[in-house]
């Protein structure tokens, strides 16, 4: 665990990065789809080549533990080939041509439409996944591949790991063809707020808290050029057990539910934080014994560490709330797991108290009395990335369901939500507060952020970027007049 860098980006650096940035950003709008997937397969294999040496600069500065962290060096180069394929693949551009049709009232011109990617890209980096969510992690496989440089504001939690992870990615880009400024480096509050407000910058991802991302949004929009902000900001997870889910594998719910919420000690923004649970059917008893032998660990960061602890007691202070259970005792500067509970007509009553995230190992349980209750406590509960629902066959859920799907972006039936699969049809995003847009941050699509459509009409071939001549069309995704065709 670390305190907060004291290194400042300096307003003149920026600048210079930025220019950078900028002198970069034709280039990599223009390279074909086999020069952009090999930069990006450079990269990913530096990162593999490095893992040793990262994974100890890693560990010291956020005590995640080796195992932990080579699994997140695994997942972070494989976003990077994952996004080397979508590239090559070419549905992202969304190809579309509507041929001239001297006939049609009015005469229809030839319109030739694609994604191109917007320009340089400001990306923050998240504390809780120093690979995954940071330097080259998936904001920026994803603002690369859609032909974009990247400038990234390193986080304070980890700071020699993120100079160090963007000096070997920024050199395996250059050594593979990429230009210069490719991807940069800055560090410090006032430089990430000056990032984002950059007039070179044209979108920017962000991974933390609801309060740090709020703001970084608000510079985004007040600029004199507005641009979009792709946050991820803040997910309660609301999970749904009912009394037949409960009767038919109560013991391996509760035990599920304890594993996952203290899984890298409640620091996962997938974190199943409020679990509506039927009340009398013992499941409060259930989690309490699994509860009990729950160890938990050092937080991430000394802000985290601090603000634990009052999450806990502003949820203790309602007179609704109760403490079910309690991990093993922490060492000093570890937090303890802890399982509360409340009912359904508090949650109801009071949302901007019981529904608020607390970032660490607690969940709260809600019990519920009837599905008017139930049905009530779900309205008041935030946009989250993730709802499950554990059910019968012989439920009727539909009600429910139709709740969770307004409420979230991945809705689970089996399982628990901690862990996203990075694929094509992931999505990792929901309504406010969880994201700032209806866009994912995980898997393919994550492309779409940095893209933007534009349309050439009546565009000499010669003049046309090669993906929308008609020889390339004959080997790419892309709709014309209306029929879809799938290229070869």
């Amino acid at each position: 665990m670390t305190t907060a860098t004291t290194t400042t980006t300096t307003g003149v650096e920026l600048d210079a990065l930025a220019a950078a940035a900028a002198a970069a950003a034709p280039i990599w709008r223009a390279a074909d789809a086999a020069t952009r997937a090999s930069w990006l397969r450079a990269a990913a294999d530096a990162l593999d080549a490095h893992v040793d040496e990262l994974v100890t600069i890693a560990d010291e500065e956020t005590r995640l533990g080796e195992t932990r962290l080579r699994g997140e060096v695994g997942r972070t180069t494989g976003q990077l080939r994952l996004f080397a394929a979508v590239v090559e693949e070419g549905s992202y551009l969304e190809l579309t041509v509507d041929d001239a049709d001297p006939s049609a009232a009015p005469p229809r011109p030839d319109l030739r439409r694609m994604l191109v990617g917007v320009g340089p890209v400001a990306v923050f980096s998240a504390s809780n996944f120093p690979f995954a969510f940071s330097v080259a992690g998936g904001d920026t496989a994803s603002a690369l591949a859609a032909g974009n440089p990247v400038i990234v504001k390193a986080h304070s939690g980890h700071p020699r790991l993120s100079e160090r992870t963007a000096a070997i990615v920024a050199s395996a880009l250059v050594e593979a063809g990429a230009p210069e400024g490719s991807l940069a480096l800055v560090e410090g509050r006032e430089a990430g707020n000056a990032l984002v407000q950059h007039p070179v910058i044209q979108a920017a991802g962000f991974t933390g808290s609801l309060g740090g991302g709020r703001a970084l949004f608000d510079l985004a929009s007040g600029r004199p050029d507005p641009i979009p902000f792709y946050g991820e900001l803040g997910s309660v997870n609301p999970v749904v057990i009912t009394d037949a889910a409960v009767a038919a594998r109560g013991e391996s719910l509760a035990q599920g539910l304890v594993g996952s919420f203290t899984l890298g000690v409640g620091q996962f923004c997938t974190k199943p934080g409020v679990v509506f649970v039927p009340a009398g059917a013992g499941f409060e008893d259930l989690v309490a014994g699994f509860a009990a032998g729950a160890s938990g660990g050092p937080l991430l960061t000394d802000r985290i560490t601090e603000a634990f602890p009052a999450g806990i007691e502003h949820l203790e202070a309602d007179p609704s709330v109760g403490v079910v259970a309690q991990g093993l005792p922490a060492e000093q500067g570890s937090a303890q797991p802890i399982v509360l509970s409340t009912d359904g007509a508090a949650v109801a009553a009071r949302p901007e108290t019981l529904l608020e995230e607390c970032f660490g190992p607690v969940t709260l349980l809600v019990r519920y009395s009837s599905a008017e209750e139930l049905h009530a406590a779900l309205e008041a509960v935030p946009g989250s990335l993730t709802a499950t629902l554990h059910s019968e066959a012989s439920d009727d859920v539909a009600a429910v369901l139709e709740v969770l799907t307004r409420k979230a972006g991945r809705v689970l039936f089996a399982g628990w939500p901690t862990g996203v699969a990075v694929t094509w049809s992931q999505q990792h995003g929901g309504p406010w507060p969880a994201t700032t847009s209806l866009h994912t941050s995980v898997g393919a699509t994550a492309i779409r952020r940095f893209l933007r459509p534009v349309v050439f009409q009546d565009a000499p071939e010669a003049l046309l970027p090669e993906v929308l001549r008609d020889d390339a069309l004959a080997r790419l995704p892309h709709r014309r007049n209306g029929v879809l065709h799938t290229g070869r």
